[in-house]
């Protein structure tokens, strides 16, 4: 007899205990319950086995079993993060409690549940008493029943006879995920480290239980009008009817199609009609203020969004994020800022907080980004200094002059300036100059061909043809200074309009979307460089600047927000010791303040470097003294670290010239070749310190054609002769040509926790994306894969091109060949001779919007990749994802700071700021060295690997230790930072003009990336043209260092 499947939470059982039931045991926080037999050292709690049973029995669910160590009162080989015995926890589903002191895991649909061996006896004989339950039809597995009773078969009280004692007994099959899955609850709070009280740039908003929330359908014809223009009309409706037909109501809108109240209109649904005639309002939006312009706006009652739903989130009582109700509240705090100042993303600016001249053309306008965050204390407002460019509010003469560097505007512009013109100009906004106070507005489409003094148009009905200078002579009496220019195409894109260049301004407030070039980058970085505690003065300054709480808005919609900075609780963790190798002076070394340096010690694995050879493409500015002794102080160094290098290069340092890298590349490594008989194990590269395209075309010559490895050193550094900057290059030359810099003490101690128990792999993955402007090129997506386990400090790496701003790592999984995670898991096979027991997966580069998506596309294809290779292997995954575009900021309260001023590495905050109910924190890994430190934001989406806060913390941290560049502490996990410069570096290879006949294949570093044949995919009908596969000797190191 079948037992009916329930649909939905149960009705709370007075014979199941319940969470409030039970009290802590403060040893270990495991409820009270008679003790059943047991082996030594092992827990178990027989109430909430009963009531998982009860549960499992009474056909709620179906429920997959698992035997996970677990030791309340010790760790076996004082390992604090790994337990012995097992436990059993209820399964996590809406409306039961989690038990305390259990750790039920989240699996979607199906559930998992820890159980001990004696429960598993119980559940057998229950069983037995009830008959087997079938499983749903057409499933093909077993019941829940028939599973449990099963695993009690393999299950042992004594020791267990896996070869990897604490993993997982029972491996969890894929399981179909959807768009419902709940992300991991918070294990706990972390305690290990040190307390410290820090400052965080979130400031509490209060709500008022009595507010009602009412959305209302806004339909404004007609329509295709942008926010700017929906703005004026729905003020202007504000203006009118507010002590009307809104019964008084201050409504918000998003510029769109909501409009949000605080309490009811007194209709449900009404249609009102707007004429805007006054000229300020529609010049602002570039509209024609000569004749009027009338609009109907129709307003209807379409939701209410639940106030309730949001306290229940924040309390922990509800799994869902209530969406639509925070969006109303960030409209409600948005909708003041966005009148008074320049809108752009989330994020505030304005000319009076400061504009800085960043070059071309282009300047810098500060200002401020918030977000309302639900946090462990309630909801906050996220509030951080911002600063972005804009297009200067000039002639565009003056624009043309800058952008082409170009003196005399007489000699008009060449097909190369002007076609540059036109990429810059195209989308611009512009007002006339010539017609007095008439200031009206337009948007360039583009440049004309011919100069005005020669372009000429149909002046009246009659055909007259005039020229654009002689129009205007005859019209305006206005006669034109640079006749050689061409003239700017306006207004309607259909019908020509035409406007010299030298009667047009910039209008202020554009922002400017383009890529900014070198010298502007370092401007804006010199601007937005300040100290912490600069910054926080000035978040705090805007806080009082904008006033909210006496904003009418907020008061409409009975906001407060309190004024000073959330002081929160956090922890410095303990850094971790560093392992070189034993014939150094020092063989081990406790890093201070994230940092250490290379005195006295020697690389633990030194690489050998035999023949080597040495460019020098800054002629100009290095002569071939200073080179050679370079070469010489460089030898001395790599050969003091630890490696075995030849003091001699196989030939002459080469003197090359940057527009014939491609020759003299290929001429230097042939001339070694014969000499040697063997390409040159790497080659130095001597580049000048502004070098265009040249490093990018180095790199993707010599990895893609030629198959060496290369290490670029710019001019500058030589001329500074530094003995630390000869430190860090002789560490990335160790790593590139596959030795390894320096292990974790618990690396070589095998006590690195959930890393050295069993084979574990950690994988790192990230996608970058065109600048804007790049409309036809690819995204690219890199994925790195630790190779070396007992040890994680050599990667594999795999990248691929894909779709246009795609997100979500298409080539994670495909059925012809495995994709990217089988090859990776390949190699880790092959360089280790055992198959991953368990995956740490960290994510880089993913918003909160995104979160569901990419976990639902890319753990599939982990579980898939895993089954290509064995049908029964499916390892236990944890999916992190590592952010580090976000605005959250840390600062001190005390003394405790770096040189900086910022907080110490180590800083790691997984309270107050943090989400009300999921598994994330914020940890600051890495010293300032100048302006703010941003810590990393690492949230779990999925972890069926059980990790306790202390464990997961602490292991991210002591990974940021291993990243192979340079002897500090980084900011992100070195595997996201490994795919990080990956993809970065693929972009060199996708931008290569010209391509190849391996413009088809793929680019890897993995066992078995080569061939992987197929043509090129598809976005639409553009296609994604595929990268060039690396050579041989390049996979097999680590190339992007």
């Amino acid at each position: 007899m079948s037992l009916p499947r329930r649909r939905g939470p149960p009705e709370e059982d007075p014979n199941i205990p319940q969470e409030e039931d039970y009290p802590q045991y403060p040893e270990y926080g495991l409820p009270p319950g008679p003790p059943l037999p047991m082996e030594p050292g092992m827990g178990y709690d027989p109430n909430a086995a009963a009531a998982g049973l009860q549960r499992i029995n009474r056909g709620y669910m179906d429920t997959r079993v698992a035997a996970m160590p677990f030791y309340p009162r010790g760790p076996p080989m004082g390992n604090p993060y790994m337990g012995g015995g097992y436990a059993l926890g209820p399964p996590a589903m809406e409306g039961y409690p989690p038990m305390r002191g259990m750790a039920p895991l989240v699996m979607g649909p199906d559930e998992l549940t820890l159980i001990s061996p004696q429960a598993a006896m119980l559940a057998r004989q229950q069983a037995a008493m009830r008959g087997p339950r079938p499983g749903p039809i057409g499933s093909g597995r077993p019941s829940p029943i028939e599973q449990l009773s099963g695993a009690v078969e393999d299950l042992s009280l004594g020791p267990p006879e896996q070869p990897y004692p604490h993993a997982l007994a029972l491996a969890p099959p894929p399981l179909p995920l959807t768009r419902a899955v709940r992300f991991p609850r918070r294990p706990g709070m972390g305690t290990l480290g040190r307390p410290v009280k820090v400052k965080a740039n979130h400031f509490l908003l209060e709500l008022l239980p009595r507010v009602d929330l009412f959305q209302y359908d806004c339909v404004i014809a007609p329509d295709k009008n942008s926010r700017g223009i929906n703005r004026v009309v729905m003020k202007r409706l504000v203006e009118m009817y507010r002590a009307s037909s809104l019964g008084g109501r201050l409504p918000v809108y998003d510029g769109r199609h909501n409009m949000y109240t605080a309490g009811a209109l007194p209709f449900q649904q009404k249609e009102f009609t707007i004429v805007l005639q006054d000229e300020a309002d529609m010049q602002a939006q570039g509209m024609t203020p000569s004749r009027s312009q009338t609009y109907t706006v129709m307003l209807k009652l379409a939701s209410r969004p639940d106030m309730e739903n949001l306290q229940q989130f924040l309390r922990g009582r509800q799994a869902e994020v209530p969406h639509e109700t925070l969006h109303v509240l960030d409209i409600v705090l948005r909708e003041q800022a966005t009148q008074m100042y320049t809108p752009v993303g989330r994020s505030f600016y304005t000319s009076q907080f400061g504009r800085d001249e960043l070059g071309d053309g282009v300047e810098s306008w500060r200002g401020f980004y918030q977000s309302l965050r639900p946090t462990q204390l309630g909801l906050s407002l996220n509030l951080d200094m911002s600063a972005t460019a804009f297009l200067r509010p000039i002639m565009v003469t003056e624009y043309i002059q800058q952008i082409c560097n170009m003196r005399d505007l007489n000699r008009g512009l060449t097909d190369a300036e002007r076609l540059k013109a036109k990429r810059a100009l195209r989308g611009v906004r512009i007002e006339v100059t010539h017609r007095g106070n008439m200031r009206r507005k337009y948007r360039i489409n583009g440049i004309t061909n011919h100069p005005v003094g020669q372009l000429t148009f149909k002046a009246d009905a009659e055909g007259t043809m005039l020229t654009v200078a002689q129009y205007f002579w005859q019209t305006y009496n206005y006669a034109l200074q640079f006749p050689s220019l061409p003239a700017l195409e306006v207004g309607n894109p259909e019908r020509n309009n035409y406007l010299p260049m030298e009667v047009c301004r910039i209008v202020e407030g554009q922002r400017y979307v383009r890529k900014l070039n070198e010298r502007q980058i370092t401007r804006m970085l010199q601007i937005t460089c300040q100290r912490p505690h600069v910054r926080a003065q000035q978040t705090e300054a805007i806080i009082h600047q904008n006033r909210y709480n006496t904003d009418e808005y907020c008061c409409e919609f009975d906001i407060n927000i309190e004024p000073n900075m959330m002081q929160v609780q956090g922890r410095i963790l303990p850094p971790p010791k560093l392992m070189y190798s034993d014939s150094g002076k020092e063989r081990e070394v406790t890093p201070s303040m994230g940092a250490w340096n290379m005195m006295g010690k020697k690389v633990r694995d030194g690489g050998r470097i035999a023949t080597w050879g040495i460019i020098n493409f800054a002629v100009r500015w290095v002569n071939e003294q200073t080179v050679n002794q370079f070469a010489r102080e460089l030898v001395q160094m790599c050969t003091t670290t630890g490696m075995q290098m030849n003091s001699r290069p196989a030939i002459e340092p080469v003197a090359g010239r940057p527009e014939l890298v491609a020759r003299v590349l290929a001429t230097t490594v042939e001339r070694i070749r014969s000499i040697s008989g063997r390409n040159p194990d790497i080659l130095m590269c001597i580049l000048p310190e502004n070098n265009g395209s040249l490093y990018g075309d180095l790199k993707r010559i010599c990895e893609v054609d030629l198959g060496v490895v290369t290490q670029c050193c710019l001019s500058k550094h030589l001329q500074r002769n530094s003995k630390q900057y000869l430190a860090n290059v002789a560490l990335k030359i160790n790593v590139k040509i596959g030795g390894r810099n320096a292990l974790l003490s618990e690396e070589v101690g095998k006590r690195l926790p959930l890393i050295s128990d069993v084979p574990t792999i950690v994988f790192g993955a990230d996608v970058t994306h065109p600048h804007p402007g790049e409309e036809s090129s690819s995204s690219i997506a890199a994925v790195v894969a630790s190779k070396d386990w007992p040890f994680v400090s050599k990667y594999a790496c795999l990248v691929r091109a894909q779709e246009h701003r795609q997100e979500i790592i298409q080539d994670l999984f495909n059925p012809a060949d495995g994709g990217m995670v089988v090859d990776l898991l390949r190699t880790f096979y092959i360089n280790t001779g055992v198959k991953p027991m368990r995956i740490i997966f960290y994510r880089d580069g993913v918003s909160e919007g995104q979160f569901h998506q990419v976990l639902l596309h890319e753990l599939d294809a982990v579980r898939k990749a895993c089954a290509y290779i064995e049908a029964d292997y499916q390892p236990p995954v944890t999916f992190i994802v590592v952010q580090k575009r976000h605005h959250t900021r840390l600062y001190p309260t005390d003394s405790m700071t770096d040189r900086s001023g910022n907080i110490v590495p180590g800083t790691v905050v997984d309270s107050s700021i943090c989400h009300p109910t999921d598994f994330d924190f914020f940890l600051c890994s890495h010293a300032g060295i100048q302006g703010t430190s941003r810590p990393a934001h690492y949230y779990v989406l999925w972890d069926e690997n059980q990790f306790t806060a202390n464990a997961l913390q602490q292991l991210t941290y002591n990974l940021c230790y291993t990243y192979a560049r340079c002897t500090r502490s980084v900011s992100i996990v070195p595997p996201a930072y490994y795919a990080h410069l990956a993809a970065f570096r693929a972009r060199f290879y996708a931008e290569a003009d010209g391509g190849s006949d391996s413009g088809s294949r793929r680019s890897g570093a993995g066992a078995s990336a080569a061939s992987l044949g197929g043509g090129p995919t598809r976005r639409g009908s553009t296609p994604v043209k595929q990268l060039p596969e690396l050579k041989e000797p390049v996979k097999r190191v680590m190339f992007y260092c």
